[in-house]
């Protein structure tokens, strides 16, 4: 099967929902490659991590190298194609938020909406200033700053991050980012997702794995980041996730599983996730307005 060929196979998406393929979902890919297999599968939208998780973890490479953006402008020209989220701002103890002035400029010649901010500050008073800062610096750039609560951090769970997010006064460009995962492995509840008010959700993410809050960081670290299951194929209540979030919410596919995709080239990769995913989405349509 060739590349172009897998959207043609793909079931129509319900509604007027959206699609991103995620950093995770095409960490093989360059940038440019990652819009251009998302053109091919059927995907919106792309998500890139342009900025380490950790010094010198992987990431995409494109601050600094001018031919890759333009490769990446390219894409985007060529398959109307739009990046959606950037990776990654950590927001920890001495945080600087000019830190990322390279990645506020690239995201705003790609025309990028967000950025993943993840906080690791054990003082939330000094998290919640400091993320009010980002707020603020990243305003004149027109991407929404995109607080995601993961269990191992300093924000763990969605009312940490709406308590963030309202102290620091909700800022226009404040947001607040649901990954499936993460509902799934802290103490997080559809009720807890339901009280986020939908002006700060831009868009969330789906994949599956065994649910659960007994796993330890390490545990928890490397499903994230190495072993994700397709939806479906896990425990997570993903439909009852769904129903929840807002019906016209865009979806970040971020499945990474180095086992499975191993046996499938990007494109086929990213074809697999989006068919898993797409029943699913499909079901919260109506739910919330």
């Amino acid at each position: 099967m060739t590349p172009a060929s897998y959207a043609t196979k793909l079931p129509q998406a319900a509604g007027a929902r959206q699609f991103s393929l995620a950093y995770l979902s095409s960490h093989r890919c360059t940038p440019a490659e990652a819009v251009r297999v998302a053109a091919a599968t059927g995907y919106q939208f792309v998500g890139l991590r342009l900025w380490p998780n950790a010094a010198g973890a992987p990431q995409q490479h494109l601050l600094g190298d001018r031919q890759a953006l333009r490769d990446t402008l390219a894409a985007q020209a060529d398959t109307g194609v739009g990046v959606f989220d950037l990776e990654i701002i950590r927001i920890g103890e001495r945080f600087d938020p000019h830190t990322w002035d390279a990645l506020y400029d690239v995201g705003a010649a790609l025309k990028a909406k967000a950025i993943l901010v993840a906080g690791d500050d054990p003082d939330e008073v000094r998290l919640t200033a400091n993320y009010a800062r980002l707020c603020e610096v990243m305003a004149p750039y027109g991407m929404t700053a995109d607080l995601e609560f993961m269990p191992w951090t300093a924000v763990p769970n969605a009312k940490a991050a709406l308590r963030v997010v309202t102290n620091a006064g909700i800022p226009a460009n404040a947001g607040i980012l649901v990954d499936a995962l993460h509902v799934g492995r802290s103490h997080t509840t559809l009720a807890d997702i339901r009280a986020i008010p939908r002006s700060l959700l831009h868009y969330a993410q789906i994949c599956d794995a065994e649910a659960g809050t007994h796993f330890t960081t390490e545990q928890m670290i490397h499903t994230a980041r190495c072993e994700r299951l397709l939806p479906g194929d896990g425990t997570i209540d993903l439909t009852g996730l769904m129903a929840a979030l807002p019906a016209d919410l865009p979806i970040s596919v971020e499945v990474v599983n180095f086992g499975l995709e191993a046996t499938q080239p990007p494109a086929q990769w990213a074809a697999t996730c989006l068919a898993a995913s797409l029943p699913y989405c499909g079901q919260g349509d109506g739910a919330r307005a």
